[in-house]
């Protein structure tokens, strides 16, 4: 399973077929085929993950109280990231750099 951030805003007015639209027509990619597309909102706030599975669509939508969602910017079209770079980004957290709470500097 791949992650695809739809770099820019989206208007989150948007429900799961007509983000499946922009995915097939925007992205260039199948909404069906089992990968996540994440979609973020004009403030930054809020994310929208869509997910075809075997049976059908899931949409999961995620508002941050404090801060924004850390996002690529519009010129890089679509960036690809991994399911564990998906889960701090949802946390909040820098996904693209995060920091390591301890690293050992000796072994034994």
């Amino acid at each position: 399973m791949r992650v695809w951030i739809a770099t820019g805003h989206t208007d989150m007015r948007r429900g799961m077929n007509s983000l499946a639209l922009q995915v097939q027509q925007v992205l260039n990619r199948d909404p069906h085929d089992g990968d996540l597309f994440v979609f973020r909102g004009k403030r930054g706030d809020l994310v929208k993950v869509l997910w075809h599975d075997a049976l059908g669509m899931s949409l999961y939508a995620k508002r941050l109280e404090r801060g924004k969602f850390i996002w690529p910017s519009a010129r890089d079209g679509v960036v690809v990231i991994t399911p564990a770079q998906l889960s701090y980004m949802l946390e909040g957290i820098d996904w693209r750099h995060p920091l390591r709470t301890f690293q050992p500097q000796l072994a034994g």
